[in-house]
């Protein structure tokens, strides 16, 4: 039903978008990176959270980490993962392929801006197996997405931190 409820999506509001199912598990940001032959930051992943009463969605690279500080200031609380049945019955898609797209219950979604390293993303589907490759902003527009910036700030290996000290 998942799966459906996404190609459903997508035939009405974006019907140039396919869905892809891959004959292998794309699961995880290393399994979807490898089936869809893109770096891991590339893979738009999407956690499902709740800050008190009130669950939300934030896509954010596959290799970002949510900063715990930065997540607290931007949704006025402490965001809580929630558990594979309460994700299930709320997004009506399961652990893995968790998206923005399709979801049995309207909930706010939140992009984050470390999804602006690259111009085209790769989100799961609605099913272990499926995604989209979409461009950033319009993915962020066809949810409704309000931008966010609750990620770590990481550098990337081998980058050089650099400091003005005149």
């Amino acid at each position: 039903m998942s799966l459906q409820s996404v190609k459903a999506f997508f035939a009405e509001y974006a019907p140039d978008i396919e869905v892809i199912e891959t004959p292998t598990s794309s699961a995880t940001v290393a399994l979807a990176a490898e089936a869809h032959g893109v770096e891991p930051g590339q893979i738009a992943k999407t956690i499902c959270l709740r800050v008190g009463d009130r669950a939300m969605l934030v896509v954010a690279r596959g290799d970002a980490r949510i900063d715990n500080r930065k997540s607290r200031d931007a949704f006025g609380g402490k965001p809580r993962m929630l558990d594979a049945e309460q994700v299930a019955e709320i997004t009506g898609h399961p652990i893995g392929g968790v998206c923005p797209f399709g979801l049995a219950s309207p909930l706010p979604v939140y992009c984050d801006v470390s999804l602006r390293a690259y111009d085209q993303v790769v989100p799961a589907a609605g099913a272990t197996n499926a995604a989209v490759k979409i461009g950033v902003e319009r993915m962020a527009a066809l949810t409704g997405a309000e931008w966010c910036d609750i990620c770590q700030d990481e550098l990337a290996p081998g980058t050089a931190l650099l400091v003005d000290r005149s």
